[in-house]
């Protein structure tokens, strides 16, 4: 199989992979962030979320704890109440970060809970408990929905658990068994999700809107749009191919030792939290909110958290403007029509230096409205956004910030960005 880092990025796709890197990091922060890609069919989503899976970092809990409580924070009904003490003489242990999925044919004792039949039929020492579901056991992870759209439209109490999840974060999951008393679970889980809107039932903003607007970012996935990408995924897959026919194989020292760096990078990364949201930039942002009438705040909150781990993801140690302009069109596509994302994008455009415009260009397909809601929002070359990624190791030296962008500074200065009172 394919190893991550071998995946061909393209125009279609480089979203995806910068949307997952995002969602790790802040994962491993604590605060989840949930994406959701709709694409075409055959078009790789399933196949770059699920990827991930080859170089989750590390986290510590406590001793074989079901739901993966933090030593420092311990939140499970077994362990919450413990005093330290008794937490430190059951030890420790390290795990990689849970990755789980829920298919259809999920029950809702097998994502929530329910009762745990191994103990209750010990014949030594028989006793009613419960035993943790998908959502709590991936807790400080991610979970992963193939069709949710479908999902969403066939099993509406496992769609109810999912809007508690992802309500709130923390969010929390509900556990209720007859003769037991009710369990409530903080849980801080990244929920990852895929779908084809144009296949039945349609999309998700259509048939639950609710939970659509709970995902952080939805990612249009494209097709690859230039021969020499479609050439390099049909040699790659064609090469996996011939591998498999020989039997399984064990990744190279070389493919080894290069996730090994990403996932090393990713956790770094992760680490280094100091990075915040100037005061007139959040200021910009409630105006643009305001003006335009968004309807969910939830809009504003994901556009701080995501320009945040973009910014971090680049190794920079300040926000920049083009920051907000890589993630905008990712947090507004299930938001808010085409026509208003490109008022949106062109006023966000206007505000910025001629220099700024030259790199971050409203896309053609948004400023003529068109009706695609697959319309490529990054009009920059692939290759070259692709390089700024943690995945590559040449650039490990990478400085800030990079050539043709700004401070945000110099653009309150400029008066590109207005404070509060300059827009009243």
């Amino acid at each position: 199989m394919k190893t991550y880092l071998q995946l061909t990025r393209h125009n279609g796709n480089s979203p995806l992979f910068l949307a997952v890197e995002m969602s790790l990091v802040s994962t491993l922060r604590g605060t989840p962030l949930h994406v959701h890609a709709e694409g075409l069919r055959g078009t790789g989503k399933t196949t770059i979320m699920r990827s991930v899976k080859q170089f989750l970092p590390l986290i510590t809990r406590i001793k074989d704890c079901l739901y993966n409580c933090d030593p420092g924070q311990p939140h499970c009904p077994i362990h919450k109440d413990l005093p330290q003490a008794e937490i430190a003489a059951l030890g420790t242990e390290q795990i990689p970060v849970p990755f789980l999925e829920i298919s259809h044919s999920a029950k809702i004792g097998t994502v929530a809970g329910s009762i745990d039949l191994g103990k209750l039929t010990n014949p030594s020492q028989p006793e009613a408990a419960l035993l943790p579901g998908i959502i709590p056991q991936a807790h400080r992870g991610i979970i992963f929905v193939d069709e949710i759209n479908r999902l969403a439209d066939t099993s509406p109490e496992i769609t109810d658990v999912l809007l508690d999840v992802m309500g709130t974060k923390p969010g929390r999951v509900q556990i209720e068994e007859t003769g037991l008393p009710v369990v409530e679970v903080p849980v801080s889980v990244s929920v990852w999700a895929a779908s084809n809107p144009d296949e039945e039932p349609g999309p998700l903003t259509e048939i639950r809107r609710q939970l659509s607007d709970r995902f952080d970012l939805v990612v249009p996935m494209g097709r690859p749009s230039t021969t020499e990408a479609v050439v390099d995924i049909l040699l790659t897959n064609e090469a996996v191919k011939n591998e498999q026919s020989n039997g399984d194989r064990d990744l190279s020292p070389q493919e080894v030792k290069r996730l090994q760096k990403f996932r090393q990078d990713i956790a770094n990364i992760a680490d280094q939290s100091d990075l915040a949201m100037p005061e007139y930039l959040t200021n910009f942002l409630a105006s643009i909110y305001i003006n335009f009438n968004i309807e969910s705040l939830r809009a504003l909150e994901a556009i701080t958290q995501a320009a945040l781990l973009h910014a971090a993801l680049r190794k920079r140690n300040q926000m920049m403007i083009s920051d907000i302009m890589a993630v905008l069109p990712l947090v507004l596509y299930h938001r808010v029509s085409p026509a208003t994302l490109t008022e949106i994008m062109n006023t966000v455009n206007n505000r910025m230096s001629s220099d700024e415009k030259t790199a971050y260009t409203v896309p053609p397909s948004v400023n003529k409205g068109g009706s695609s809601r697959f319309a490529q929002f990054f009009n920059r070359n692939s290759e070259k956004k692709d390089a700024d990624t943690t995945g590559n190791d040449e650039q490990d030296g990478e400085e800030s910030p990079p050539q043709k962008a700004r401070y945000l500074r110099d653009a309150l200065d400029s008066g590109v960005i207005k404070k509060e009172h300059d827009l009243s």
